[in-house]
């Protein structure tokens, strides 16, 4: 193709598409003047056209980076009032009477199925972590694995998964005994080359009641010198005192309602009211 003949308005579409594909990536300005054969000053005048766009209209943030290793990056992002309405819908799906199943669980595998839903609350769960140096995303196998999956995305960092029991093709593990949080004992097991001493972790999960798996993987984090450096939920109890002195990030919390035998689902304050 001429370059020569590519107009401002293809210049910034592609742009624009290169950089919501690869999400919290920095890309050096230099990239797109080989790319339209343009001085960079022509880039930086695009760049700050997206800029724009992107604040007057919600839909994430492009930032510039200054430095050696500086350019741009997009960083995906669901505006404060969008992100609560968001929730408002999904609690409205949870707290209907037929969502209700044995044991006190909610039904969630048709939400957590739908990959628009699904990549919105990964987008939403990534937000409060983008300036936390992640280096990858924890979950425990299965259910939570399709919003892991979006949130790591979301920081562009790796998605690691704990298991239940480890895995002949994974190599040597580490296994820990946990408590459940209802009085039972659990296993938990990570290979030991998924991660290395001194990373930095987000813990996501789908479901929080009892909080035990998300102490499990605190707890198997610290057997590989890993720091957790915060967790986050599609839904979590409420509960009187925090899980952890970590910060935590639930879309929504719940509460049980023992005269309706349900469970009552709302927004989590820090969607309500943002920081």
């Amino acid at each position: 193709m001429n370059m020569d003949k590519i107009k401002r308005t293809e210049r910034v579409i592609v742009m624009t598409r290169v950089l919501c594909g690869m999400p919290n990536q920095i890309i050096p300005f230099g990239r797109f003047c080989e790319m339209f054969d343009l001085a960079k000053s022509s880039v930086s005048e695009d760049v700050a056209m997206i800029q724009k766009a992107t604040r007057d209209w919600n839909l994430g943030d492009v930032e510039t980076v200054t430095g050696a290793a500086g350019g741009v990056r997009f960083r995906p992002r669901v505006a404060d009032g969008e992100a609560l309405a968001f929730v408002k819908t999904l609690c409205e799906k949870l707290n209907a009477p037929d969502r209700m199943l044995p044991g006190g669980y909610l039904y969630l595998s048709d939400l957590l199925a739908d990959p628009e839903m699904v990549r919105q609350i990964g987008t939403i769960l990534a937000g409060p972590y983008y300036n936390r140096g992640i280096d990858f995303v924890l979950t425990m196998e299965t259910k939570g694995i399709p919003v892991a999956t979006m949130t790591a995305v979301a920081l562009n960092v790796p998605l690691v998964i704990a298991r239940r029991a480890s895995k002949v093709y994974e190599g040597s593990a580490v296994n820990i005994s946990f408590p459940d949080g209802k009085g039972g004992i659990e296993t938990m097991s990570l290979a030991r080359r998924a991660v290395q001493s001194g990373q930095r972790t987000l813990i996501v999960d789908d479901f929080m009641r009892h909080g035990g798996t998300a102490r499990g993987m605190i707890t198997l984090m610290s057997e590989f010198g890993v720091s957790v450096v915060g967790l986050a939920f599609v839904l979590a109890q409420e509960m009187e005192a925090p899980l952890s002195e970590l910060p935590e990030h639930p879309l929504m919390l719940f509460t049980e309602n023992i005269a309706r035998d349900a469970l009552l689902v709302r927004p989590a304050d820090w969607l309500v009211q943002p920081a």
